[in-house]
């Protein structure tokens, strides 16, 4: 969709729709009541009626208002005014740009809810910015016939009181185009089934995406290169499927030649069954979306292609299935990592930190200024902070306040967990370096210990999105969590956001 920050008068501007906020009590914006007074008062007139609540998210439209060059005014309600955030716009605007996609209005003006003087505009855009992506995204591909909307909504403007909120709202709107962008790819990769994107197609996504960027290139790891490496961690998982492993390495160029690059490793598991440790048949169908950090690797990538991103990136992709097999890992069995450290596997279930410490070493040559791995990890992390925040572990202080501080601005928030040095025993093992699980407490917590011994020469931060990745039940699908939050860290890295 396209986007951009516009300056008038409301009721001059011609457009399909006035997107109109209203909080509680019939309390109008700047704008709102400008627009009311302009039109003669037609929108307090039926907020009077009382059959407008102005709850959040809540819509109501109006036909041919008079005095007005909008063929449509929509009302949305913004809740109480007091304590009302960005993000609480971006929910609101959720069912309305749903409503007005499924309508014949092809565009809309959307009166921003702030004063003149308030500095908040730029994260009013992106969180309607990423509402209006959310919306109108839907998967089709698998389907035989694709049924798009008649009339979508394709244009989405937003007006601004000066023109120094104008600025802040058109830069906005490319950072939140670009992470739409980023967002859409990790959704459309975790979405589609086992079956389609095995680790070649991943692999091949990755190619196709770098096809024709000058400062993206791609290079594709096989069995046999990564065998030469000494990755026997990840190729133990990749034994019982009958696709071979990949290891992806994408790098983006757009800092200075020396500047050290920020390292994204992401989990592609692209099915885990649970290998011999099979998992529970209810929704195994899910463990299509094993590969979210995968998926959110290339997303983010896309988007710092997009906004052009004056820094370097590398993103490392580890990419397997994890399925039972006569060649099978075997509970008891033991590996060695490329790191040379050796592991002895408790749980075949507990794949995916074998895949990444491999990754985790082969990102040291990159001399990386940080490392970002994203897994869905741990349903232990799932259970201690639900489907809101992720986890955040990390071995450094700055790094960590770096994420959560992006995750908090952007809406798309982590927590983070400890990582004492005392959880380090419950991975001891008699036969191993160390097991690949630590026992039933603290799950999350000994996962990202696993991690943390193949970090030691970097600074590192572990996500686990096991519980963000996706949603269940009637509106499954990818979220297309972390990018949003990856895309706001390297934005603030190489000074671009605001």
């Amino acid at each position: 969709m396209d986007y951009s920050c516009k300056l008038g008068a409301a009721n001059k501007l011609k457009t399909a729709c006035l997107v109109v906020g209203v909080f509680k009590n019939n309390r109008l914006s700047p704008l709102g009541s400008s627009l009311d007074e302009a039109t003669a008062g037609q929108i307090q007139g039926i907020l009077k009626r009382q059959d407008f609540a102005a709850d959040l998210g809540q819509t109501l439209m109006l036909y041919e208002p008079r005095d007005c060059a909008a063929v449509r005014i929509l009302l949305v309600g913004l809740g109480e005014e007091k304590g009302f955030t960005p993000r609480q716009f971006g929910l609101a605007l959720l069912p309305a740009f749903q409503l007005l996609d499924k309508s014949a209005a092809a565009d809309c003006l959307v009166l921003l809810p702030n004063r003149q003087e308030d500095e908040d505009t730029y994260r009013l855009v992106r969180e309607a910015v990423s509402a209006a992506e959310s919306a109108v995204y839907r998967f089709q591909q698998c389907k035989s016939e694709k049924t798009p909307e008649k009339h979508p909504l394709k244009r989405v403007h937003f007006l601004a009181q000066s023109r120094a909120q104008q600025n802040a709202g058109n830069r906005a709107a490319t950072h939140g185009r670009a992470i739409g962008v980023g967002s859409a790819l990790a959704k459309e990769l975790a979405n589609l089934p086992g079956n389609i994107c095995t680790p070649t197609y991943l692999a091949e996504q990755a190619q196709a995406l770098a096809r024709g960027k000058r400062k993206l290139k791609v290079r594709v790891l096989s069995e046999a290169q990564m065998d030469k490496l000494g990755m026997g961690a990840l190729l133990s998982v990749s034994r019982g499927s009958r696709q071979p492993a990949k290891l992806i390495i994408l790098e983006y160029k757009g800092g200075k030649p020396e500047s050290k690059p920020v390292a994204l490793v992401g989990k592609g598991l692209t099915f885990d069954a649970g290998g011999i440790s099979i998992k529970s048949a209810a929704n195994m169908d899910e463990m299509k979306y094993d590969m979210c950090g995968g998926a959110s690797v290339l997303g983010t990538l896309a988007a710092c292609v997009e906004l052009d991103l004056p820094i370097n990136v590398v993103g490392i992709v580890p990419s397997s299935e994890n399925l039972p097999d006569g060649d099978a890992n075997k509970p008891g069995d033991i590996v060695t990592s490329m790191s040379g450290q050796t592991i002895e596997i408790l749980n075949t279930d507990a794949e995916g930190r074998l895949i990444l410490c491999d990754a985790l070493t082969y990102t040291e040559r990159f001399k990386p200024a940080a490392v970002i791995d994203i897994a869905t990890l741990t349903g232990a992390c799932v259970v201690a902070l639900g489907d809101q925040a992720s986890g955040l572990m990390a071995n450094d202080d700055k790094l960590a306040d770096e994420l959560l501080e992006a995750g908090t601005d952007c809406g798309d928030r982590t927590w983070r967990l400890p990582l004492f040095e005392e959880y380090q025993r419950q991975l001891d093992s008699n036969f191993a370096d160390m097991a690949n699980v630590g026992g039933r407490g603290a799950g999350a917590i000994t996962a990202a210990c696993f991690l943390s011994r193949y970090t030691k020469s970097f600074k590192w931060a572990h996500l686990d999105i096991a519980g963000t990745a996706w949603v269940s039940g009637n509106n499954k699908g990818a979220t297309g969590r972390p990018v949003p939050l990856l895309t706001e860290f390297l934005l603030r890295r190489c000074n671009a956001s605001m």
